[in-house]
């Protein structure tokens, strides 16, 4: 994860009092998933390397990494900008905001230093004691008759948030191994033709206007893009069509 180091390095995941392994390896793999590297336990409640492992594959240079600690401020005291996660706003004034909102923001601080990503136990979260240690709090909106969000799916989406803010973070879909060239203006002229002969030759037009018919033919397949292999292959449908019916008509004669 080279690509992204530069931005995400400097952000540690800091798990405050997490109760089940399983847990903890899920956001370990998230962690992989991302290109975040590294983890502080505060007081887990178990921590086992090689179970760990056993569920996050691969996860060694994270696993052997992650640092324990007694308390929080522990675990915080390098930090310059501390980002908490809740599922529940209280009453006390606090800086709120979504993932996609602060991610910007984190990035932003973990370019000039140590940023902490905090997460609650499972049961019942951050305390007010870590909330109060927090520069912002995420809050990921979720169904109000469900809100509550697992520890790894709330570190995923975060994660996920952070990783598009980073530079590189927003990589093209993979376009496939037989994605052609863009197709010309020449190539889908000749393939609209072709078409065009296609449906004369079925009697489509019988009782449809021709030039209302290619107009919104072309309107469907702008929108789609093809590129020249597939245009190539529309071109090949029409004329399968057209020798088609002329050789059905050629025996019947």
């Amino acid at each position: 994860m080279t690509w992204v180091a530069d931005s995400l390095h400097n952000i540690s995941i800091v798990l405050d009092q997490p109760q089940d392994l399983v847990n903890i390896a899920g956001v370990i793999r998230i962690m992989m998933n991302m290109g975040l590297s590294e983890l502080r336990l505060v007081r887990p409640a178990e921590w086992d390397e090689y179970r760990t492992l056993g569920i996050a594959h691969r996860a060694d240079r994270i696993i052997e990494s992650a640092r324990r600690f007694a308390t929080l401020d522990e675990a915080l005291a390098d930090s310059v900008y501390v980002v908490g996660t809740t599922g529940r706003a209280r009453t006390a004034k606090i800086n709120y905001g979504r993932p996609a909102e602060l991610a910007p923001t984190i990035i932003a601080h973990a370019r000039r230093g140590s940023v902490a990503l905090l997460f609650g136990r499972e049961d019942r979260g951050l305390s007010n004691h870590a909330l109060d240690r927090c520069h912002h709090v995420i809050v990921i909106p979720t169904a109000p008759d469900y809100p509550s969000l697992n520890l790894a799916h709330a570190a995923a989406i975060v994660a996920y948030e952070l990783l598009l803010a980073t530079e590189g973070g927003e990589r093209p879909l993979p376009a496939g191994r037989r994605r052609g060239r863009p197709a010309t203006h020449a190539d889908l002229a000749e393939m609209y033709q072709v078409l065009e002969s296609a449906l004369h030759a079925v009697d489509f037009f019988k009782s449809r206007n021709v030039t209302g018919v290619m107009r919104a033919l072309r309107t469907l397949l702008s929108r789609a893009e093809p590129d020249l292999r597939e245009t190539h292959l529309l071109r090949a449908i029409g004329y399968e069509v057209v020798n088609y019916i002329e050789r059905r008509d050629s025996v019947k004669e």
